[in-house]
């Protein structure tokens, strides 16, 4: 059966003249910033105006360009090749949200390839409505548009999937091994954060991130240190969750203690693992004494991470649940995360 499994991720500027835009798009999102138009659009004005050099600088430690699309690519190829090894007659399409290529482009392809089913698929790891809902809103609105008619269902995400778990607890265990010789360990596992408002009114992100973290942790065993969830990239005047990454790198240095950092959030690299973690709390660790600073790679390509990306997407398109939390595509989050997409008996409602 001829399928096409849509891979959903943020985008990211593909020049230094596409930073604005990309801003632009992002600020225009109404699940970044609710106010109702057009004081939404006067917004996104004002702060990509305002963000833009600042991005600008981000962008050129790393040559100008987020690398987020060739990584995606890179997956999308993976994915193909497992699933058609797995006897799936599947081809894998990109949709990103806030840069090319938008989802209006892609479901004009997908109708094209005209599949007999579809199965879309964010990359964040753990459900949000700031993310994973706000890529599905954009895309049925252009499959809409485009005329895109077959049987989709949606992986909403996939916080302890098994693969997941698995590729990221490897990487950890192959930094941990690097830092052998004496010095006492912390592993930070690090998110992007949220402003607290947002988990307040129901979204699960925050608890799907610690249920990721707490079965990391757990599958490194004995040989696991200390560890916390923290969460950085903070914004604005709001109040974030925390704590913060940032603190928590300058409370270890107090302390002595080396870090190891997990991008847990993140399945590729872009700049906030490349540039925040990488070069600022690099240089933040060496300025509050941190022993030792080590990061671990996004899972990208890693065999077990595509592997149990693929498995899942089995199990949706067999089943229909939009859960990756388990093997039984249940739902993962308690009844008080009133925005997970599933119900409390497990049948999606996304």
């Amino acid at each position: 059966m001829k399928t096409a499994v849509i891979l959903f991720n943020l985008g990211g500027p593909d020049s230094p003249e596409a930073v604005r835009p990309f801003l632009k798009n992002l600020f225009s999102d109404p699940a970044i910033i609710g106010v109702p138009q057009p004081f939404r659009w006067l917004l996104s004005e004002l702060l990509s105006r305002r963000r833009a050099p600042i991005a600008r600088e981000i962008y050129a430690k790393i040559g100008g360009r987020s690398p987020i699309l060739p990584q995606t690519e890179d997956q999308a190829k993976a994915l193909e090749t497992w699933l058609l090894a797995n006897g799936v007659d599947a081809r894998a399409f990109i949709a990103m949200r806030y840069w090319k290529p938008f989802a209006a482009e892609t479901a004009d392809a997908v109708r094209a390839f005209g599949p007999e089913r579809i199965v879309l698929v964010p990359l964040y790891p753990q459900y949000s409505t700031t993310t994973s809902a706000s890529s599905i809103a954009a895309w049925d609105r252009a499959a809409l548009t485009a005329g895109v008619r077959a049987d989709t269902k949606t992986l909403c995400c996939f916080p302890e999937e098994t693969g997941f778990v698995r590729a990221y607890a490897d990487l950890l265990r192959s930094e941990l091994e690097k830092t052998q010789g004496g010095a006492k360990l912390r592993v930070l596992f690090s998110a992007h954060g949220l402003p607290e408002r947002v988990i307040q009114r129901g979204d699960p992100y925050q608890f799907q991130v610690e249920r990721t973290a707490d079965a990391i942790a757990k599958l490194v065993g004995e040989t696991m240190p200390d560890w916390r969830v923290t969460y950085q990239s903070k914004v604005g005047p709001l109040k974030w969750i925390g704590p913060a990454t940032d603190e928590e790198i300058a409370r270890a240095g107090s302390e002595g203690t080396g870090l190891v950092i997990v991008p847990l959030a993140f399945v590729s690299e872009h700049s906030e693992t490349l540039v925040e973690l990488d070069i600022e709390y690099r240089e933040l660790a060496h300025e509050k004494g941190v022993p030792v600073y080590r990061r671990v790679p996004a899972v990208g390509t890693h065999p077990e991470f595509i592997a149990g990306l693929g498995a899942a997407i089995l199990r949706t398109l067999k089943g229909g649940k939009i859960c990756g939390g388990g093997a039984d595509g249940r739902r993962l989050c308690p009844a008080a995360f009133g925005k997970c997409p599933m119900s409390a008996d497990g049948v999606g409602h996304a």
